[in-house]
């Protein structure tokens, strides 16, 4: 056995907070110093900085530092470390900083939380850092997607001072720094704990997976799920901390704890569970529970990609756990057996021919979309009841009706139908966010260029996931010509409720002719620069939900046909 004891614990993690008195004098001159707002991914980082889960790093990487982990998964000493911690900033600000300076770091209401002393500036090679963190420069998968659509192209290294931690107003109780664990651990009597990662709800499989684990190590369990940010298509955090405490009752009394790690995930495949395993070092755990596929993209379908062969990432852990001092807890992809009544190893029923079943995190979703009920061998009630507060039927989900296409194509027109439609029906509030409405109210000071035409759609974006996080119908008819920007509008929206993209595809020849409002002429004749459909393209959606043409069909028959695929889908009550 690798670690029994509470060896490394002696080591402690560095916490970077400086003390009370310090940090308020530093917090008042952070105000000379330029600043930068971060994002949910950096403040993620930055809380594992500064409460020491990051532990040996002392800030954002220097340069030497990134490329010595990209390519060696080492730090400056020779300390294993396989993710770079690197802090990316816009080009505008990135000039204006210096070696030497100061940067003041923000959270999203202004509040500084830190210092960085500012090492190193430079511009990644970003195709090169993802090959080597993710083994692939596709952007198929999600975080080197990420990497290239989010990522600011500069990078600042640097010390960090903290000043505070970033505020949660929500499970405090839940939310441990290291050392808080620890001392539990202690106070407990806890000697040897095995930690478990999680980005999805709990059910009878995970219980009997970290059971075995806890029963084979002799050890207390740490339930440590993200709730920083997770892989797309994961449950919003608050729906599954429902589902961890309900499940909580069905652990031997004094087994276990459940703690919520601010995380922002890479989905790096076998990198991403060495650095897990580092991370629940740094938190006290001796053990740590690692699967067939950990820390990879979630695989939807058989036809995507996958990105790392199975076992992989226990692989790679056991290649290096002596070193880093934590052992890990492998198990292998189980499934239930009905004859036998319990869980047993998917390959071993493979060979033997014995029926076997699971369910996928999206079949569970689509069962509760359907008013189904989940069998008994695959959750508890309790955890059922957790998940149907966030899994309502789809006649009662907040949903955002996306229409797009080229102006003259009859979105608005179907738009305002459809809002007719759902206000008659009284079941859900309902908002129309049209693309002139929205230009008056909203965005009156943005112009048409590709910039301001995109942050128009990112706002109205934003406030259509408002609506239907709040259970409510957003109604929206922009043009919305770039696929990029409907795609962002799309994974903001899907995180709380459903979004159906209504591509109206009526032809630029069609559209020209009912022009209206005579933009088409003006376009012709240059008067309306960028115009699109004319002077700028437009990005044919490739898989709306819903495709109409409006050229052979009045705006009520066409309205029908929507009405009639919600049916369907079950978007309305029937």
């Amino acid at each position: 056995m690798l670690q029994t004891m509470n060896e490394s614990r002696n080591n402690l993690p560095r916490a970077l907070i400086i003390h009370e008195a310090d940090a308020a004098a530093l917090k008042t001159t952070s105000g000379e110093y330029p600043s930068h707002t971060l994002s949910p991914r950096q403040t993620c980082d930055l809380e594992l900085l500064l409460n020491g889960g990051f532990s040996p790093l002392t800030g954002f990487m220097d340069r030497q530092t990134y490329e010595k982990v990209i390519e060696e998964m080492r730090l400056g000493d020779g300390a294993i470390w396989p993710m770079p911690i690197v802090l990316d900033v816009n080009r505008s600000l990135a000039e204006t900083l210096a070696p030497g300076g100061r940067l003041a770091l923000q959270d999203d209401e202004g509040f500084t939380l830190a210092v960085l002393d500012i090492e190193d500036i430079w511009k990644p090679d970003k195709r090169r850092e993802a090959e080597k963190v993710y083994g692939t420069a596709s952007q198929e998968h999600p975080g080197v997607r990420t990497l290239f659509e989010d990522i600011h192209d500069h990078y600042v290294g640097g010390r960090i001072t903290g000043i505070q931690l970033p505020m949660h107003p929500d499970y405090e109780e839940f939310r441990h720094t290291p050392a808080e664990l620890r001392r539990l651990f202690e106070k407990l009597g806890w000697r040897r704990i095995v930690g478990f990662h999680t980005s999805q709800p709990m059910h009878r499989l995970q219980w009997e997976i970290t059971l075995r684990a806890a029963k084979t190590a002799q050890a207390h369990l740490l339930l440590h799920p993200v709730v920083g940010i997770s892989r797309p298509g994961d449950l919003v955090y608050h729906a599954r901390a429902k589902c961890y405490q309900a499940i909580g009752q069905y652990y031997p009394h004094g087994l276990s704890i459940l703690s919520l790690l601010p995380l922002a995930m890479r989905m790096a495949g076998p990198r991403e569970a060495l650095w897990h395993a580092l991370i629940r070092k740094n938190y006290g755990c001796t053990h740590f529970i690692i699967g067939s596929n950990h820390g990879g993209p979630w695989q939807a379908a058989e036809a995507e990609p996958k990105f790392y062969p199975p076992y992989a990432a226990q692989e790679l852990l056991a290649e290096h756990q002596q070193e880093i001092g934590i052992e890990m807890a492998p198990f292998k992809q189980l499934c239930y057996a009905p004859r036998q009544n319990r869980f047993i190893d998917q390959i071993d029923a493979e060979d033997t021919g014995e029926e076997c079943l699971g369910l996928s995190a999206r079949e569970v979703a689509e069962r509760l979309s359907r008013k189904e009920n989940l069998p008994d061998w695959f959750t508890w009630p309790q955890v059922l009841e957790a998940l149907r507060a966030v899994h309502p039927p789809r006649s009662r989900q907040g949903i955002t009706l996306f229409f797009t296409g080229l102006s003259g194509s009859g979105k608005s027109t179907l738009a305002k139908i459809m809002y007719g439609k759902f206000l008659e029906q009284g079941s859900r509030a309902v908002t129309l966010l049209d693309g002139d409405i929205v230009r008056r109210n909203l965005s009156s000071e943005l112009g048409f260029s590709k910039a301001h035409r995109d942050l128009n759609i990112r706002r109205i974006g934003f406030v259509a996931a408002e609506i239907t996080k709040n259970g409510g119908i957003a109604i929206c008819a922009p043009i919305a010509p770039y696929a990029e920007t409907r795609d962002a509008v799309r994974s903001l929206i899907e995180e709380h409720g459903a979004f159906i993209e209504i591509h109206v595809s009526t032809s630029l020849e069609i559209c020209e002719s009912r022009d209206r409002k005579g933009l088409y002429a003006k376009a012709r004749k240059g008067i309306i620069p960028e115009f699109t459909g004319i002077s700028d393209p437009y990005e044919v959606p490739e898989n709306p939900e819903i495709r109409i043409d409006t050229a052979d069909l009045s705006p009520m028959q066409a309205a029908q046909e929507i009405f009639l695929v919600l049916l369907r889908e079950g978007y309305w009550d029937s």
